[in-house]
């Protein structure tokens, strides 16, 4: 199988740590609905698994190196992320924000689709502060997008949302249009490394 016609690989990345988070649920249906198709292959990163320190170094600990040689790799491999974020006083969660500082080239000419969840305003401030955070580190970031308002109130106790229809069409519309962008820059980068 060659590079063009293999699956793309999609890293979706669950933001929350926090006690009690709602991301798995949110993160376990958003894979579902990914996992209906034939174009992704993809990989969780759960960041409850993967503790990254907040002070940067350009020269860091065995531990840092032994934590970043779990998802790093994992980054450099994928074709397009996905970040499944709540939305914390008006932003994301520093946890996220680790995880991006960590890296630099793994972000470079691939595509970002946001999955958010809130309140009232659906996580969608969480989402629109990390668009000019992922054009800085060369990234593109896609307008489809799905996002929960109220989240805990729209799915039920089996992880499922109350209406199918709406959360899955939006799902749909974010999964074709990122693919749209991963086929194409998967393709230049084979083609011609970004950057070079």
């Amino acid at each position: 199988m060659s590079a063009s016609t293999a699956p793309l690989k999609l890293a979706v990345i669950v933001a929350s740590v926090r006690e009690g988070r709602f991301g798995p649920t949110v993160a376990n249906w958003f894979v579902k609905q990914a996992g209906l198709r034939d174009d992704f292959e993809v990989d969780v990163i759960d960041l409850a698994d993967h503790e990254l320190p907040y002070v940067l170094s350009q020269q860091p600990s065995a531990e840092v190196v032994e934590a970043l040689s779990k998802v790093t790799p994992r980054l450099e491999q994928a074709d397009a992320f996905v970040v499944v974020t709540p939305e914390y006083n008006h932003s994301f969660p520093a946890s996220l924000k680790s995880l991006i500082d960590w890296h630099y080239t793994q972000w470079q000419g691939k595509p970002v689709g946001f999955v958010s969840y809130g309140g009232l305003a659906g996580g969608l401030r969480s989402a629109e502060q990390l668009r000019p955070i992922f054009a800085e580190l060369h990234a593109v970031t896609i307008r489809e997008a799905v996002s929960f308002h109220m989240a805990w109130e729209k799915f039920d106790e089996s992880g499922e949302p109350k209406d199918q229809s709406g959360p899955a069409g939006a799902a749909k519309a974010l999964l074709d249009q990122l693919g749209w962008w991963a086929d194409g820059l998967r393709e230049q980068r084979a083609r011609r490394p970004y950057g070079k």
